[in-house]
């Protein structure tokens, strides 16, 4: 890999700036996955698509069949558990950039609730801002 595609995020190469791990088969992958850990997606759209629908999954508990993820403290714990992640440090910033704290309740049907929570998860995975229109864009693909 040459030294300015290694400058890219890898969630940002990958089009999947919440990187979400190999597992599922999902709208909008790219037909040829060349990265052995994380999906790739045909735009970043999509990947955020993807990444709104697991959110939405465990926040909700998968419709009763899971415990629900459905604070800010849960969902960012189970997508970035301690034994990888500073986690607590992953918590406060997006519970300070979205002006709430880390036991408040995530509605996975707030639109703008949704869209922040993950553009700012999107900013710790990949270290750099992503353009909210393309949360936007994507919360309007899951319909």
């Amino acid at each position: 890999m040459n030294e300015e595609k290694k400058q890219i995020p890898r969630g940002i190469r990958n089009n999947n700036p919440l990187n979400i791990r190999k597992g599922s088969n999902w709208k909008g992958e790219r037909p040829n996955q060349t990265d052995k850990a994380f999906e790739q997606f045909i735009s970043l759209e999509w990947g955020i698509r993807a990444a709104f629908k697991l959110l939405r999954n465990h926040i909700s508990g998968f419709k009763g069949t899971r415990p629900k993820m459905n604070t800010y403290r849960k969902i960012i714990t189970m997508w970035a558990p301690p034994n990888e992640n500073a986690t607590e440090e992953y918590i406060n910033y997006v519970c300070r950039q979205c002006q709430t704290q880390p036991s408040d309740i995530i509605d996975p049907d707030n639109r703008k609730q949704m869209v922040w929570l993950a553009r700012e998860m999107a900013f710790v995975e990949c270290g750099q801002y992503i353009d909210l229109k393309k949360f936007e864009s994507a919360w309007d693909l899951l319909v």
